[in-house]
């Protein structure tokens, strides 16, 4: 009831920041290196869509995402777990608790490697709103691996996604050509996780001819 009620009163932007800013205290204070990405950091670097939840890639092997989520759950007592729909599934679904009548946050904690989400280094981490956020060179590859994915579906819910994503994407590419990105500049990113993106971006460019300048601004 709680998950369904939230979704009909999603968090507002500035909820969405400040449950990022909790979590990202409460892991700094452990040591740990983090970062939002997804739709929060594409908000941070200036796209208009409000995001619904909160990702957050935490740079350890020392701990699980279920122990990373129960780290955060036992300094704030808004942080709480719920069992995960899925059949089979052994994770458990991570929120915070909003001001009003059953209102939430979805929290999602990964780690480097899933989602093929690249280890950033605490100096290439950049704070927006006292947030600390993934490169934008990063964000927009990895959103362009979320359009990719959710247009090759065969959900129809996460093929409609990739209209959100294209969305997204035409305004981080944007976002990076006003701010001098310059891909070739990026060599800290996996060469793989490079290849692969620039075979999606060809994919992009010819289903949004209107994108290629932006690609090629940006030294595609």
């Amino acid at each position: 009831m709680l998950r369904t009620t939230a979704r009909r009163n999603p968090p507002t932007l500035e909820e969405t920041r400040e449950v990022a800013r909790i979590a990202t205290r409460i892991l700094t204070d452990y040591g740990l290196t983090c970062c939002a990405f997804g739709s929060l950091a594409c908000s941070l670097y200036g796209t208009s869509r409000t995001p619904n939840d909160v990702d957050l890639v935490v740079m350890t092997s020392t701990y699980s995402q279920e122990e990373l989520k129960e780290l955060i759950r036992r300094a704030d007592s808004r942080f709480y777990l719920v069992p995960s729909k899925k059949l089979f599934a052994t994770y458990k679904v991570f929120y915070f608790r909003l001001t009003g009548i059953r209102r939430s946050c979805k929290v999602d904690i990964l780690l480097p490697g899933i989602m093929n989400i690249p280890t950033i280094s605490s100096g290439r981490i950049v704070r927006v709103h006292d947030i600390p956020v993934m490169p934008l060179s990063a964000v927009l590859l990895l959103k362009l691996q979320g359009w990719s994915d959710h247009k090759g579906s065969t959900r129809p819910d996460m093929i409609e996604k990739q209209y959100v994503d294209e969305r997204d994407i035409t305004q981080l590419l944007r976002i990076a050509a006003t701010q001098g990105l310059w891909m070739p500049g990026e060599s800290w990113l996996p060469s793989e996780f490079l290849g692969t993106a620039h075979d999606r971006l060809l994919q992009f460019a010819e289903e949004y001819p209107s994108s290629a300048p932006s690609w090629e601004a940006i030294g595609f």
